[in-house]
């Protein structure tokens, strides 16, 4: 019995079992006595009938108390489940065996205690670690009470041609084994400080309690000895079996993973997951080994059990309540093309028709020179013959293939021959960062890494997964260095002429088709997973909302846009540009490209279109004469002030300027033009039309979309679940349209949370309608402040200091406890101020009192010589660091940068 009152442990979950023991490690009539933590007492006592029962098995040295929060949520009158933690036979505070007791010995021990209780149906195991694999070995054994499986960083599998996880090779190593598991409490120090944030000091001791003293430490000692490092290992065979079962294991499955494991890292997971396919995921960014102390894995839990609706009635993993990432919330009523026709369903007809010796995809040279193209014919030829080499490198239906590769000639050929074959590309620009690059690749765990060599040694680096493919040939040496097993342009050469004599993977509408990553500018990059059939409504949608169509001409200075150019029919040219890096766009780069193919359509963000008019001095008569033919701008990825659009309009005086709103999930929801904003901002001051005001209006619904908006709450939040379309009401904003995304990728609960209204995709933007049914954007919701009586939402106030001319840019912020919030504003000033910190009391005034006219009471002012924006866009300024960094300038503390 447990005597100590742990942190979060109820004294009356404790208690003690013998049990008569099978095992053929101990003697016959051998009883052993287990403790567990069991909340069932405790339900009986309070007259409440558990829906079933959670089995939790903890690993490697931890103990029953890591699953106490489960026991906690499962004492809840809402959702009652009996939750029983074991304490495995050598761990915890169960008895000392005096046996080495192997993974084939635990599976039955475990067996031996639930016949013991008397345990049946239904059950759901949840195992941790080892505990995962026991767990699920009990699970196969005992398939008429298994209801569901719950997995948190484990594994089943260790791949032949991979080592060991470097921690567990040090642990394993004879010169280190015996002390560092046994005789020394280090192999317990070293688990606890893989927690992150770090576990508080009773915590610790509440896991070291049962450990304490060599003589209690055996158990540590001798399951690290069972790791089954090679099929020489005794328990490989049980492994094995356990590995091999899962694959028949037809029930529902979640894993909630901790990416940041020196253990059990991604590549496991990506094992389990294909293993069960069919299960529910959730990676937790920043948390580790032990994800259940890092973060709340209670809540998703029991969200999910209570989705199951009652586990008896469960009987496949294909039934509407178990369908990866919530696909049973779809709303029906969610209008799709009436035909499927694939993203690059156009490009065979182009290579076949009259014009198929015309260019179709070009890049330029810094010389101002198209340094390569490729005709429809040749675009159509090179597809298919890298889609044949591909194939034959091992490229699946269904392999991810990591893109690292920019924008142009090789990523387009690359990214239609990948979907020719059914395989599902995975999108991260360098545009993320460095981390947040290898945060995302990591997490999307591709089978196949196409890229430049900048990318492959960094992939090798930072150790990127994916066999590796590079762009041109390289040098054997280079080849051996970077792990390369061949490239496109020898598999290209291997299958010349081979790939239109092939047939095409008959394209599922509803398989992955990609993976495109959030800028991050919000927290860590989120992986969207797209089907086919979400792709190609992006294109139709596209098409009808701006007529861009087969011979349209399209200077694509951002990259999805380059990536679709070809889809739409559009001739496609991407500017001597660093695309990862929208202010590097030149004015005289995009009068080349948009002269080197006479072009109708310019695509850029709002950063690139401030870099462009700072440097149109350069540009050449000709080059003026060129973006004179343009005929549409678009720009997209922030909001872009109506005085800029007017400099870009003396620049392009033929284009009509478009300023579509969308996100990574659903690109784009609405489209605004440059006459459309101006009459906005006409009835705003006019005050002629019901919502018009504060914030930026983006405008109308796109062909296909519905938007609508839950209502904020007075303290910030959206807690309701009905949405309105009625003019003036603040609230989250929803989309709904055939090209929303399909999930997020292996983020269940972001998923579920998104999706939480049927039909409809929460964008996590604030916003309202007007009366004339334009959405107004006010902010994220994330970066609404809730002052002192009141919630302000950070655009309009941001906007009505810009308007200042010595204001390049602004941004609100809140400092202090929810509710009583400061609502301070930094500024961008122009010239740029030399140091951050408290504005000139001229300039803090002038700000209060633009802020005011917007309604908006400004506590306080602050300067900076840049605000803090996201790499991709270099416009989405992250407020929620800009409100620690004001907190603590305000505080009195020294302001360094934001």
């Amino acid at each position: 019995m447990v005597t100590t009152n742990w942190p979060g442990l109820n004294p009356e979950w404790s208690r003690t079992i013998g049990v008569r023991s099978t095992s053929a490690v101990d003697a016959p009539g051998t009883v052993h006595r287990w403790h567990l933590l069991d909340n069932g007492a405790e339900l009986s006592r309070r007259g409440l009938a558990p829906v079933g029962t959670l089995l939790c098995v903890h690993g490697n040295p931890t103990w029953s108390y890591l699953w106490r929060t489960l026991l906690a949520a499962g004492s809840d009158a809402a959702h009652p489940w009996r939750v029983v933690a074991v304490d495995q036979l050598d761990m915890g505070y169960s008895d000392r065996s005096g046996t080495f007791r192997r993974l084939a010995d635990r599976i039955n021990d475990l067996g031996d205690l639930t016949d013991a209780l008397g345990l049946d149906g239904p059950v759901v195991t949840v195992g941790h670690d080892w505990g995962g694999v026991i767990s699920l070995g009990w699970a196969l054994a005992h398939p008429q009470h298994l209801a569901g499986v719950v997995l948190t960083n484990t594994a089943v599998h260790q791949p032949a041609d991979s080592a060991v996880p470097p921690a567990l090779r040090l642990a394993l190593h004879p010169a280190v084994h015996q002390w560092g598991t046994t005789t020394s409490d280090a192999f317990l120090r070293v688990t606890h400080s893989l927690a992150n944030p770090p576990l508080p000091a009773d915590i610790r001791k509440a896991y070291m309690a049962p450990y304490r003293g060599a003589h209690r430490r055996h158990g540590v000692g001798n399951f690290v000895a069972d790791i089954p490092a090679d099929a020489s290992h005794p328990s490989f065979p049980a492994l094995k079996r356990v590995a091999e079962g899962l694959c028949g294991l037809k029930v529902p499955a979640l894993m909630l993973w901790g990416p940041r494991d020196p253990i059990f890292s991604d590549r496991y997971l990506k094992d389990l997951i294909s293993r069960l396919p069919h299960a529910d995921v959730h990676r937790f960014e920043g948390a580790g080994h032990l994800v259940g102390e890092d973060r709340d894995i209670a809540t998703p839990v029991f969200q999910w059990l209570d989705l199951l609706g009652g586990v008896s009635g469960i009987d496949s993993p294909t039934s509407e309540a178990t369908t990866t990432g919530g696909q049973w919330l779809k709303d029906a009523a969610v209008r799709e093309p009436a035909g499927f026709r694939p993203l690059g369903d156009l490009l065979g007809e182009l290579a076949a028709c009259p014009a198929k010796g015309d260019t179709a995809v070009a890049e330029m040279a810094p010389d101002g020179r198209i340094s390569r193209s490729l005709s429809w014919q040749q675009l159509d030829r090179n597809i298919l013959d890298l889609a044949a080499g591909l194939g034959e490198a091992g490229v699946r239906s269904g392999s991810r293939v990591s893109l690292m590769v920019p924008p142009g000639v090789d990523l387009t050929v690359a990214l239609y021959a990948c979907l020719r074959l059914g395989a599902v590309v995975v999108v991260a620009d360098a545009g993320l960062g460095i981390r947040g690059l290898s945060r995302a690749l990591k997490g999307a765990t591709a089978d196949f890494l196409i890229g430049i060599d900048r990318a492959l040694a960094a992939a090798s680096v930072l150790g990127w997964p994916g066999r590796r493919i590079s762009v041109r040939d390289l040098p054997a040496a280079r080849r051996r260095i970077l792990s390369v097993e061949t490239s496109l342009a020898a598999l290209a050469r291997r299958c010349a002429g081979r790939g239109a004599g092939r047939p095409a993977h008959t394209v599922d509408a509803t398989a992955p088709a990609a993976v495109l990553f959030t800028s991050g500018s919000t927290g860590p990059a989120k992986g969207v997973l797209y089907t086919h059939r979400q792709l190609a409504a992006m294109r139709d949608t596209l098409a009808e909302t701006f007529g861009i169509r087969s011979g349209a001409r399209l200077v694509a200075a951002f990259a999805p846009f380059a990536l679709l150019g070809p889809a739409l029919g559009a001739v496609s040219v991407t500017p001597a540009m660093d695309v990862t890096a929208p202010r590097t766009l030149t004015a005289r780069a995009l009068a080349e490209a948009a002269a080197a193919i006479d072009a109708t359509v310019v695509f850029a963000s709002p950063a690139a279109l401030r870099n462009v008019l700072a440097t149109q001095d350069a540009v050449s008569g000709t080059g003026h004469k060129a973006l004179e033919r343009v005929e549409l701008l678009l720009s997209a990825g922030a909001p872009v002030p109506g005085p800029l659009l007017a400099e870009v309009q003396r620049l392009l005086p033929r284009a009509s300027l478009h300023t579509p709103y969308g996100m990574t999930e659903a690109l784009p929801v609405t489209d605004i033009s440059f006459e459309q904003i101006q009459a906005a901002d006409a009835e705003t001051a006019a005050g002629t039309v019901l919502g018009a005001g504060n914030g930026v209006c983006v405008g109308m619904p796109v062909h296909g979309a519905r938007v609508a908006i839950v209502p904020l709450a007075a303290d910030g939040t959206v807690p309701g679940s009905q949405f309105v379309t009625e003019a003036g009401v603040t609230g989250e904003i929803l989309v709904s349209a055939a090209h929303v995304k399909e999930t997020y990728d292996r983020l269940w609960l972001t998923q579920r949370e998104s999706i939480s209204l049927p039909g409809w995709h929460r964008t996590g933007d604030v916003g309202h309608l007007d009366a004339l049914g334009r959405l107004w954007v006010e902010g994220r919701l994330a970066h609404v402040v809730t002052a002192h009586g009141s919630v302000v939402t950070p655009v309009g106030a941001e906007q009505a200091i810009e308007r200042l001319e010595c204001v390049r840019l602004a941004a609100i912020a809140g400092v202090g406890p929810a509710g009583t919030q400061a609502v301070v504003a930094v500024v961008e000033t122009v010239p740029p101020s030399r140091k951050a910190g408290p504005a000139a009391p001229q300039l803090a005034g002038r700000v209060r009192g633009a802020a005011l006219e917007a309604g908006v009471n400004v506590s306080a002012v602050l300067a900076v010589p840049a605000l803090p924006t996201d790499i991709r866009h270099n416009a989405k300024i992250d407020r929620t660091r800009l409100s620690r960094w004001a907190a603590r300038v305000l505080a009195g503390g020294r302001p360094g940068e934001p």
